[in-house]
């Protein structure tokens, strides 16, 4: 069993910034896959951003040269830092993984971006 917890999600300015968190339990962090989705009103939830254990990332093509996904290990934390951010980015952020074929998220954090 995982479990995830987001954090840092709030009201930011267009072309502001704002890194979000999450924190998972367990001892197999480092083994995991971790990504980031974010799922609009009335809209599908999407792939953001992932990191392999290796360190290998992958972006949506709206969020390329915006975002950046990263890992530390040693704290069984993953972040998105969110750069020049735009009112499409407004969106729930949830933090997802797949653990012995079973899929786990936590409860989101919400991503308001207006002036």
């Amino acid at each position: 069993q995982v479990q995830l917890a987001e954090s840092g999600g709030g009201l930011v300015q267009p072309g502001g910034s704002l890194r979000l968190s999450c924190a998972a339990s367990g001892s197999r962090f480092r083994f995991y896959v971790m990504g980031w989705y974010r799922q609009a009103p009335g809209k599908q939830r999407e792939l953001v951003a992932a990191i392999t254990s290796g360190g290998t990332t992958n972006y949506a093509e709206s969020v390329k040269g915006r975002f950046t996904i990263s890992r530390d290990n040693a704290k069984n934390t993953v972040y998105l830092q969110m750069n020049s951010l735009h009112t499409e980015d407004t969106a729930v952020y949830y933090c997802g993984t797949k653990e012995r074929s079973r899929d786990y998220w936590g409860q989101g954090t919400q991503v308001t971006v207006s002036s």
